[in-house]
């Protein structure tokens, strides 16, 4: 198996599942804490969240970071108020979709970080945006596909996709070049 982000800093991560607990709790609390940076819209807010689902995703690899997001859902379904504006499960029934799809999109950025980081800078760079892109479109077809069945096909696109993509576009690239640069740094350190 390829090191994620976090094995090559701890590398007891691969092994240790006390550690890797402790991972997936600290990136539910980065997510949660990600939530609240938010600009309130109706019916869906701007958060920060999509960024952080990356950057967890390509620091975790595919499986932690899945598991992250997963631990992330039950901890809304479960009543913590979590989600935007502190919210638990049960008060945010407009953004289920985009919620449902956080653990995909993150196994899309771990499972590409995972295994392709052998290639130059820009590649890299041009390669994780594409798929950090490929995972927030995703983000976008499971939030739109609930969306319109609450509030219609145009309506939700006009209030749950069309406002977010340069917003989502902002955060993807600047995921892609965290990421890009951090895993640079790691295992390149004769740049």
């Amino acid at each position: 198996m390829n090191p994620t982000f976090a094995t090559s800093l701890w590398p007891a991560a691969r092994s240790n599942w006390i550690l890797q607990v402790v991972l997936a709790v600290a990136g539910s609390i980065i997510l949660a804490v990600s939530a609240q940076v938010s600009i309130p819209v109706l019916p869906v807010p701007f958060t920060l969240q999509t960024l952080a689902l990356l950057l967890i995703g390509a620091a975790y690899g595919p499986w932690l970071g899945a598991a992250t997001l997963l631990l992330y859902l039950a901890e809304g379904a479960v009543g913590l108020p979590v989600f935007q504006g502190f919210k638990s499960a049960y008060q945010v029934y407009y953004s289920a979709g985009y919620l449902v799809a956080y653990p995909f999109a993150a196994f899309i950025a771990g499972w590409f970080t995972q295994n392709n980081r052998n290639i130059g800078f820009l590649p890299a760079l041009l390669a994780t945006l594409v798929t950090f892109l490929a995972a927030d479109a995703l983000v976008f077809v499971l939030g739109y596909a609930w969306l319109a069945t609450l509030i219609g096909t145009e309506k939700a696109w006009l209030s749950g996709v069309a406002p977010f993509l340069l917003w989502d576009a902002l955060k993807v690239s600047l995921a892609a070049l965290i990421t890009t640069g951090a895993w640079r740094t790691v295992h390149s350190p004769a740049l």
